[in-house]
């Protein structure tokens, strides 16, 4: 497409000359005509060309970035705010380097050299004036872009913990209300966005003077090809010219001269996308660089784990939980006891390598805990997340493939068929991240429900019978026993009932 352009427009200056100057304007102006189309159709494509492999690029980029978010651990000193900055806005960055200064930076290399060549058909030393031209408009590009490449690195900075801020403040916003600390909290915001407003206007303020020092050379290098075809067809150049103008001649060459700098002009345009581009990939280099990872195989359920724990200690500050020497049989019900504070959670949280160790080892199976252990587990916690969508949804991506009819069979199972019943839309109720619509035992039954259908051969339940009567609590245990006949199943419980029906009872001082 660069070609095609650069002959479309040596093709208008032609043109342009040939109308002007001849005497046969009709095939001039049809040439103009022609040659303004396919300069605008060759303008479309590259257009499009860039948008789709940007879009491309970005999206690439973007899924390795979420990977490698996900695959962290819970130890990942950066905020949520800041990691949700890096997939969204630090890679949405990239997409004007790809989009507009990749493009730019390709056709400001081999348009002008082709216009120059074109040019010097008509008129060399009109294109070496041009070629000299280029040293001080280069030196002033590298000057600005040294000087926007520090900027934007710490616009991304101030931006990355604005965002973590943020993010974190709104989550803890009950938190905040309840301890009337609204006006420090807002004052902790303001500071941050007006440092990111302090550092944006430093970038604005560096692209600006950058761009009018460009655009001064630019004009500078056609206002000398303007003199000097201008002087050489009066005569009155005050030295030999080793060449003879006409005026077609020199038109063509004055025309060819704004579009020598037009592909430099779009490169200055989209210069500060480079620097954020750039500033952007140096931030998520450690994530986009690192490998993928890897999508676990389907465990098998008839292969239930063991769970062997060795010296397990958990430390949060003073307090320490282990250490804990004890082995939990594969297949069968395990039941974790204890008084609140304890560590039932902690240490099931342990098992599947959310919480790390401060010394010793768990293994499950023939697995470390970790992110491998932690996909033949299937969970469902004290405080249970959904997916938002509706309840039929967030029972399908337990088991992928799963019928309707399987999933509402499974959610009558835990005793959410009543509600359902008392719902329109029955499976197809619409629920956000916190089950908004259901109460916590109905919350807790979907969670259940869903970690049920998961073909994992690990089970953990955290508190599966809080907030039942005793005649719901006692069809959960029963279907709590059923699913341990196939599984290794761990429930951490404060229920009789449940560590009743156990199979091994661990109880935690």
């Amino acid at each position: 497409m660069i070609l095609v352009n650069v002959a479309a427009a040596a093709g208008f200056a032609g043109a342009l000359a040939a109308a002007i100057a001849g005497p046969a304007r009709g095939p001039a102006i049809a040439g103009l005509a022609a040659a303004l189309g396919i300069r605008a159709a060759a303008g479309w494509a590259t257009q499009r060309l860039a948008a789709r492999r940007a879009r491309a690029a970005t999206s690439a980029v973007r899924r390795r970035v979420a990977g490698a978010i996900l695959a962290r651990g819970r130890g990942d000193p950066s905020t949520l705010g800041e990691r949700i900055a890096a997939a969204v806005d630090e890679v949405e960055a990239l997409e004007g380097y790809f989009g507009r200064y990749a493009p730019a930076a390709l056709e400001a290399r081999l348009a002008p050299p082709l216009i120059a060549a074109a040019a010097a058909l008509a008129s060399p030393v009109a294109a070496a004036i041009l070629i000299v031209t280029l040293i001080p408009f280069g030196a002033a590009m590298a000057l600005a872009g040294g000087a926007a490449a520090v900027e934007s690195r710490r616009q991304f900075e101030a931006l990355a913990r604005l965002s973590g801020l943020f993010v974190d403040r709104v989550r803890a916003l009950p938190a905040i209300l309840a301890f009337q600390a609204e006006a420090a909290e807002t004052g902790r915001v303001a500071a941050a966005s007006a440092d990111v407003a302090r550092r944006t206007l430093g970038v604005l303020r560096i692209a600006f003077v950058s761009s009018a020092a460009l655009e001064f050379f630019a004009a500078l290098s056609v206002a000398l090809v303007a003199v000097y075809c201008g002087f050489s067809l009066l005569g009155l150049l005050p030295f030999p010219a080793p060449e003879t103008l006409d005026f077609r001649r020199a038109f063509f060459a004055l025309a060819l001269a704004p579009e020598f700098y037009a592909p430099m002009r779009r490169l200055a345009g989209a210069y500060h996308e480079k620097q954020l581009g750039e500033a952007a990939a140096a931030r998520l280099a450690p994530l986009a660089d690192g490998p993928l990872p890897a999508t676990p195989a389907t465990p098998a359920l008839s292969d239930p784990p063991g769970i062997r724990l060795e010296g397990a200690t958990l430390r949060f500050g003073e307090l320490a939980i282990g250490p804990i020497d004890t082995t939990l049989p594969a297949g069968g019900l395990i039941a974790l006891t204890g008084p609140t504070g304890s560590g039932k959670s902690t240490l099931m949280a342990a098992i599947l390598g959310l919480a790390p160790l401060a010394a010793g080892a768990i293994r499950v199976g023939d697995l470390p805990c970790g992110a491998d252990a932690a996909h033949l587990a299937a969970w469902a916690g004290q405080q249970p997340v959904f997916l938002p969508g509706t309840i039929l949804d967030n029972l399908q991506a337990a088991a992928p493939g799963i019928t309707r009819e399987a999933a509402f069979r499974m959610a009558t199972a835990v005793g959410l068929g009543p509600a359902l019943a008392a719902r329109p839309g029955g499976l197809d109720t619409v629920l956000d991240e916190r089950g908004s619509g259901l109460s916590g035992g109905e919350r807790r039954r979907l969670a259940l429900a869903r970690a049920l259908l998961k073909p994992a051969p690990l089970l953990m339940l955290d508190e599966p019978t809080a907030d039942l009567d005793p005649a719901a609590e006692a069809e959960i245990v029963a279907l709590i026993r059923e699913a341990a006949g196939r599984r290794t199943v761990i429930v951490a419980t404060h229920s009789p009932a449940l560590a009743a029906a156990a199979d091994w009872v661990v109880a935690l001082a």
